[in-house]
């Protein structure tokens, strides 16, 4: 499965990414905006959002991308380990129907 991180720590990058290939997700992390950043996401099973380490911009193009693409998008106000399995615990329960999800699109943790 492969997983999308959107914003966070930069120096965590290598954390998200191990912590990750853990619970078998193939990850990648975007901490700033390029302008390759949407071509680069590729075709993610699910969507990370650190909230309080991410512009307006780059969540924008990870919720256009997501909304593209049917998949859920998981947000979370911090950036920490702790947080981030978190949302990998989330994710592991998604069933693939985000309509019928419980956490939603919107849910924010």
């Amino acid at each position: 499965m492969n997983l999308v991180v959107v914003g966070g720590n930069e120096k965590m990058k290598r954390d998200y990414i191990s912590l990750g290939k853990e619970r078998g997700y193939k990850t990648k992390v975007f901490s700033n905006m390029s302008s390759k950043m949407n071509k680069s996401m590729g075709n993610p099973d699910a969507i990370v959002i650190f909230t309080s380490a991410v512009s307006h911009k780059m969540t924008i193009a990870a919720e256009t991308h997501a909304k593209k693409l049917d998949i859920p998008i998981i947000r979370h106000k911090s950036s920490s380990k702790f947080a981030f399995n978190q949302c990998l615990e989330k994710i592991d329960e998604c069933t693939g129907n985000c309509k019928d999800c419980k956490y939603n699109k919107l849910e924010k943790i």
